[in-house]
């Protein structure tokens, strides 16, 4: 890992996405930032805290605690924004819940109950019970560049710009493309998690905070297929959409994934449709914040051999 050139301090933080938000920090593209992030309710939820007092949180002015906005010197619209993920370190303790408020089954999931959980950090797990052992995998739930608009957006869904993306594979060593909006880029991350399942079926990850080192670089005329967010890790590229609805998404997905191919490799659309068909994988990351967001991985072993 490169040593780190840049620190966002705690304070230096924001809760909606907008162009109009100012810059906390300007780097040169190739920047190595270590940012230590708070957890999705921005201390609202603390360790040990009871069902019925989350049940009390006014949740009417939400919004991601994030870290940046980053200006990255040479970004222009047009440009990709390659987010390298470096190192994620948990600290000591995380939360979900259950609740008609954030899950994707409004009815019948009962009375809102939170969980806290302390984390064995030697064995990588969180108990969720006594008897239920869940392997931890850190991820940040929000990458997102800054949208082309005047108007303060909420930080839930996912869009053109990124956000609140919520894909489990998107975790250490991995390389995140994003489409530079506006000059500079705006690059902001949050919402870190400790484990989610696909579809984060109930509005909540183990939401925990988190340190994370990441490097950021400006890539000039090229992916100009990429209009909303890639990643690739050692094993997999993907590409993700965002739509109302999983049909739209995993339409949109499987398009996007067919313009890669056409691009990057020279296929034509029949036969990386065919190739999207019996090689590619289409997977939900989630369903529950107004728009969805379905990712199509496939695997670099195939890509090898074009």
């Amino acid at each position: 890992m490169p040593p780190t050139t840049h620190y966002l301090k705690p304070e230096q933080k924001h809760y909606r996405f907008s162009h109009q938000i100012p810059n906390v920090m300007k780097v040169p593209s190739g920047s190595v930032i270590s940012a230590s992030l708070e957890e999705a309710s921005d201390n609202r939820i603390y360790p040990r805290m009871t069902s019925q007092a989350f049940g009390s949180i006014d949740w009417s002015d939400f919004g991601h605690p994030l870290a940046g906005p980053i200006y990255i010197d040479g970004a222009q619209p047009g440009d990709v924004l390659a987010v390298k993920l470096h190192k994620m370190t948990l600290k000591d303790w995380g939360w979900s819940a259950s609740t008609p408020l954030f899950s994707y089954l409004k009815e019948g999931v009962g009375q809102t109950q939170l969980k806290t959980y302390a984390f064995d950090q030697q064995k990588s797990i969180a108990y969720f019970d006594k008897n239920i052992k869940i392997p931890l995998s850190p991820f940040p739930g929000i990458i997102a560049v800054a949208p082309d608009t005047d108007e303060m957006l909420s930080t839930i869904p996912p869009r053109e710009n990124g956000g609140n993306l919520d894909d489990p594979n998107i975790t250490e060593g991995t390389t995140v493309y994003l489409p530079v909006l506006v000059e500079g880029a705006l690059f902001s991350i949050g919402d870190p998690h400790a484990a989610q399942g696909h579809g984060e079926v109930s509005g909540t990850a183990i939401e925990a905070p988190m340190d994370i080192i990441f490097e950021v670089s400006i890539i000039k005329n090229q992916k100009t297929y990429l209009k909303e967010v890639q990643y690739e890790t050692k094993e997999h590229y993907a590409v993700t959409a965002f739509a109302l609805t999983l049909d739209e998404a995993a339409k949109k997905a499987t398009r996007f994934m067919i313009s890669y191919l056409e691009s990057e490799y020279k296929m034509s659309p029949q036969d990386a449709n065919i190739l999207c068909s019996i090689a590619a994988d289409l997977k939900i990351a989630e369903v529950v914040d107004g728009n969805v967001l379905v990712a199509m991985h496939i695997p670099k072993r195939i890509l090898s051999q074009l």
